[in-house]
C-alpha cells in the first residue's frame, strides 16, 4: 500500500503567506462582456424624417400656392410683407373658410424642405382630418432695398430683414401686422371665416414667439396656436409669457408647443443662464399654462435647435389643433365617409 505524499508544515505556511500575497496584489479578475458604445450621430435630429402625410401622394387633389404678394406696412413704417396663399382644391368661394398662418413662411412651403406644409394641407385636407382651409406663408418685414430670406448662409433674415423687431419683442405690434394689414387684404380675396376659432397661427423659433403673441394680444381674432422650438429666452424678454400667463385671466387659446432636450440650452464658457434655456423656458411656458386651465398639448423630443422634430409631427399638431370640426355620424351620410373632392366650379 504507497503511503501519501504529506507537505510539511513549512512549506504550507510558505505557500499560505505568498497566496495571501498574490491575492492582495493582483485580485482574480472576472471578464465581463461589454458592449460598445454606439457612436452618437453628427446631429441628434438624425432620426427626425417626414412621414407619408409631408409628402405629396398619387391620387390626391393638390391645392395652389399663389404668386408672392405683397403688403405694406404702417405698423413697421417703411418696410413691407411678402406672402403666399394656399389655396385646397376643395375650397368653395361661397363658404366661410378658416385659415392657418405660418410665419417664416419661406421655411414652411419649402419644398424639399423640413415642413413642406402644402403636402400636409392636401392630405388631411381630403381625408377630412382637418377642415378645408386657406394657409398663409408669411415672410418677416423688410425694406424694399432687403433681400427676402433665406440669407446667403442659410439664415432666415435675422440679418438683413425685419424678423427680430417683429418675432422676438413680446408685445402687440406683430399681431397688429397679422390682424389688421394681413387679415384685411385676405378677405378681400378669399372667404375668410369671422370666427376667432377657425383663425391658426404657427412658427418656429422666434417665429413661434410671433406666433404665441399674436393669440396672445388678439385672442378675439385668433385662438390656435403651433409652436416649433419656441424662442421664448431672454431674446428681448421673451422669458416672461409664464408670468404674464399666471397674472392674466385664462385667454380662450389652444396650443401645441414642440421642443428638443437639445435645443440651446444655455450654457456657455462653464457657465449657464436659464434664461437662454431654450428647452427650459418651452417647459415653463407649458406649465405654466396647463396650470392655468389651457388647451395644451406637448411633445418633447431629443432633437437640436430646428424644424426637423417638429416638421415630423407637424401632421399630428394639426390634426389635434383642429380637431373640433364638425362632423356627422349619420350612417347613411356618404358623402361624410368619402374623400373630399374638388370644388368645380362653373365657368
Amino acid at each position: 500500500m504507497k503511503k501519501l505524499l504529506t507537505p510539511s508544515l513549512g512549506f504550507m505556511l510558505v505557500l499560505t503567506v505568498f497566496s495571501s500575497r498574490l491575492a492582495a496584489v493582483s485580485p482574480v479578475v472576472v471578464p465581463v462582456a461589454v458592449r460598445p458604445a454606439e457612436p452618437r450621430p453628427v446631429s441628434m435630429d438624425a432620426y427626425y424624417k417626414l412621414g407619408p402625410d409631408s409628402q405629396p401622394m398619387d391620387g390626391v387633389p393638390k391645392g395652389k400656392i399663389s404668386a408672392a404678394k405683397i403688403i405694406p406696412s404702417t405698423v413697421f413704417p417703411g418696410t413691407q410683407h411678402t406672402y403666399y396663399v394656399y389655396v385646397p382644391a376643395q375650397y368653395d368661394p361661397a363658404k366661410p373658410t378658416p385659415v392657418m398662418i405660418l410665419n417664416d413662411g419661406q421655411a414652411m412651403m419649402k419644398a424639399p424642405g423640413d415642413v413642406q406644409a402644402q403636402n400636409v394641407f392636401d392630405n388631411l385636407i381630403y381625408r377630412r382630418e382637418i377642415p378645408v382651409m386657406i394657409g398663409v406663408f408669411i415672410n418677416p418685414g423688410r425694406r424694399p432695398d432687403q433681400p427676402e430670406p433665406p440669407e446667403p448662409d442659410g439664415g432666415w433674415g435675422d440679418r438683413t430683414t425685419n424678423r427680430p423687431d417683429e418675432y422676438n419683442t413680446p408685445n402687440d405690434r406683430y399681431a397688429r401686422v397679422v390682424v389688421e394689414e394681413l387679415m384685411p387684404a385676405l378677405k378681400k380675396e378669399y372667404n375668410i371665416s369671422p370666427d376667432p376659432e377657425l383663425h391658426g397661427i404657427m412658427g418656429a423659433s422666434s417665429g413661434g414667439c410671433a406666433a404665441f403673441a399674436v393669440a396672445w394680444f388678439r385672442p378675439n381674432d385668433f385662438r390656435k396656436v403651433i409652436t416649433i422650438v419656441g424662442s421664448f429666452t431672454d431674446l428681448r424678454g421673451e422669458y416672461i409669457y409664464p408670468e404674464l400667463v399666471a397674472a392674466s385671466e385664462k385667454k380662450p387659446i389652444r396650443i401645441f408647443m414642440q421642443d428638443g432636450r437639445n435645443d440651446n440650452r444655455g450654457q456657455r464658457a462653464g457657465s449657464y443662464d436659464p434664461k437662454r434655456d431654450w428647452f427650459y423656458q418651452n417647459v415653463r411656458l407649458m406649465e405654466a399654462l396647463t396650470k392655468k386651465g389651457y388647451e395644451v398639448n406637448y411633445t418633447w423630443g431629443i432633437g437640436n435647435h430646428g424644424q426637423k422634430q417638429g416638421g415630423a409631427v407637424f401632421p399630428e399638431m394639426m390634426r389635434w389643433l383642429w380637431r373640433d370640426q364638425p362632423v356627422s355620424t349619420d350612417v347613411n351620410d356618404q358623402v361624410e365617409r368619402a374623400f373630399r373632392d374638388p370644388v368645380v366650379t362653373e365657368k
